[in-house]
């Protein structure tokens, strides 16, 4: 049993270290604020849109230490492809709702991601609704999301 605690500590200790050497700013952002490694993959000169249906949803942990985040499979009339939405936690306080099937438009970064193409979402368009979820540099919205304003 003691040893067990050992190991509980032990990988309590890995994920702080994991946390920190990823670049996680801000409590409460799970490794998906504006200064984290994955965050850094966005490039704006790669942004594109993109239009299909949504063939799955599913979670995803882009890097060892982060909270879990939704991606979609989107289907396009030239390929699919899985589209990082960005962190459940967020998504999940957010008013559209997405299904199997659903047409949506994606703006965002395409990138390679465990080298495959991925595109890392900045607009999602959904029916007449706009959910933004990165600004115009590729600064997550939720970085400020709850904080109170001054």
């Amino acid at each position: 049993m003691k040893r067990l605690g050992y190991y509980v500590t032990a990988l309590i200790l890995l994920a702080v270290s994991v946390n920190a050497q990823s670049g996680w700013k801000g409590r409460g952002h799970g490794g998906w604020g504006s200064g984290s490694a994955y965050n850094k993959m966005y490039d704006v000169s790669s942004v594109e849109t993109i239009a299909g249906k949504i063939t799955a949803i599913d979670t995803l942990t882009p890097f060892r230490g982060m909270s879990v985040g939704i991606h979609a499979m989107v289907k396009t009339d030239k390929e699919t492809i899985s589209v990082h939405l960005g962190p459940a936690w967020f998504l999940e306080n957010q008013e559209m709702d997405l299904a199997v099937n659903d047409a949506i438009e994606i703006k965002g970064s395409r990138v390679v991601f465990n080298k495959e193409p991925v595109i890392i979402a900045a607009e999602l368009k959904k029916n007449n609704s706009v959910l933004k979820l990165r600004d115009d540099q590729g600064l997550p919205v939720w970085n400020g999301w709850r904080q109170v304003k001054r």
